[in-house]
């Protein structure tokens, strides 16, 4: 099952706006190198940040996938462990892909327990802070930031969108929704700091536009091509500069002319590597009128906000917190959230086990989209080996409201840094040393993370 759109992202060569021409770090030698040689020693900080930290092989992409009201977990949890675990009803979209997952088991929330009642506020909000919410619905607002806001501190300065924000339901964030918590807490899992949740961009259209200009398609292949063959000029015009003064340049100089010229290398090699890119945007996606619409095509969009090499981080919320949105294309009229208070009854239950397959289906369409999506020129390892994808929801159940044993998916290898395949039993351990392990897999090391945060969670396979 393709994209309902599948023509959203078809067509010839993309446009300059929706390729990358130049990596995150080739921009940044880029804009060094093609300033006047007079700036030749502003430039070498902006080339030593380029190669510090960490290499990009151990730098990975961050994307965190909610969503709302719990799990049916007899119909979700593997029986076994390692890597023999069997493809529950749930998981079983993702069994292809088996050797990328890794279903992790035992993880507990307590920092998202609420004052009283409001599990789904408080445990939305804290889903990628693990920071206790204060109950207010207007006033006084106080959370913490969130582990893809660490990271886009940390390292989103070489991108062009240091994070992305993204969902399929929308609503502001004024006024309470769920037992005097506030809506901001219902409606966001991304938080710029304790105070501010990060805007969320819920129309799939104005996030095209947004990440690949208005004019997207339009612009002329020849345009592209005329501009790419200026900047290759203007190479070679510091090039044939920089050897006029290298006589009379002394023995510092002559260094730093060379860490200038690897500088002007690796300008033109991005360049060689942006013509050959497959990185096409294609024309804008249509408006959406069926919730699966927009879901594949936020899906795809942030696809390819990968693939251009936009942004280190992406979050998306499949809906709000509490939803109670119909799945009448799943033969379920009943509200989600009503469903969810499901008394054990087993109606109820089969309903909520259809509901979360076709969650999973849409997580395992992710991961699958990030797997055929080679990153790089020459082959080797896809968009999802150097990616983690963070898959779960507030509360594990939704007519217990608990805030442990939450159901936990990660998908792709973090750039080499973690063995997947795997049923990982974690009893009682931390969400806030889960988080903060993603971030250090994402180049944004943070030690202990949230409210009880000890060190980053092991997740070896032994």
């Amino acid at each position: 099952s393709g994209p309902r759109h599948p023509e959203v992202f078809s067509g010839g060569r993309a446009p300059l706006l929706a390729r990358a021409p130049l990596s995150r770090r080739g921009f940044l030698r880029g804009a060094g190198a093609l300033a006047a040689l007079p700036l030749l020693d502003a430039m070498i900080p902006s080339f030593a940040h380029a190669q510090g930290g960490p290499p990009v092989a151990a730098r990975s992409r961050f994307f965190a996938f909610y969503v709302p009201n719990g799990i049916h977990m007899a119909g979700y949890t593997p029986a076994t462990f390692g890597t023999q675990w069997e493809a529950t009803p749930i998981l079983a979209s993702l069994d292809p892909l088996r050797a990328k997952v890794s279903i992790l088991t035992g993880l507990k929330n307590d920092p998202a327990r609420p004052d009283g009642p409001g599990d789904h506020a408080a445990g939305t909000g804290a889903f990628l802070t693990a920071a206790h919410c204060f109950k207010t619905e207007e006033v006084g607002i106080r959370n913490g930031i969130s582990i893809d806001q660490v990271i886009a501190n940390q390292v989103g300065g070489d991108y062009r969108f240091p994070s992305l924000v993204l969902g399929a339901e929308g609503g502001g964030n004024g006024g309470g929704c769920d037992s005097g918590y506030s809506c901001a807490y219902s409606r966001n899992i991304s938080w710029v700091d304790e105070a501010q949740p990060a805007a969320k961009e819920v129309r799939p259209r104005t996030l095209f536009n947004r990440l690949f200009g208005v004019a997207g398609a339009q612009v002329d292949p020849a345009v592209v091509s005329r501009q790419r063959r200026y900047t290759q000029s203007v190479l070679d015009k510091v090039r044939d500069d920089a050897r006029r003064l290298e006589a009379r340049l002394g023995a510092a100089d002559r260094r730093k002319l060379d860490q200038y010229f690897t500088g002007v290398r690796e300008v033109e090699r991005q360049i060689e590597l942006a013509e050959a890119q497959e990185c096409n945007a294609g024309r804008p996606p249509e408006n959406a009128d069926d919730v699966r619409d927009t879901i594949r095509q936020m899906l795809d969009l942030s696809v390819l906000a990968f693939q251009c090499d936009l942004t280190p981080a992406i979050t998306f919320m499949l809906a709000n917190a509490g939803s109670n949105r119909p799945y009448t294309f799943l033969d379920v009229a009943e509200g989600h959230h009503q469903l969810s208070h499901h008394q054990s009854d087993p109606t109820n239950l089969a309903k909520l086990q259809t509901i979360g397959t076709w969650e999973v289906s849409q997580l395992a369409y992710l991961l699958g989209r990030l797997d055929a999506v080679a990153d790089g020129p020459d082959g080797g390892p896809t968009l999802l080996d150097n990616a983690v994808v963070f898959f779960s929801s507030e509360i594990e159940d939704g007519n217990s409201h608990r805030h442990s044993n939450l159901p936990v998916i990660l998908g792709g290898g973090a750039s080499g840094q973690l063995t997947a395949g795997h049923h990982l039993r974690r009893p009682a351990a931390n969400m806030s040393d889960l988080l903060a392990r993603l971030g250090s897999f994402c180049g944004a090391p943070v030690g202990a993370f949230g409210d009880d945060g000890v060190a980053p969670l092991d997740l070896s396979p032994a």
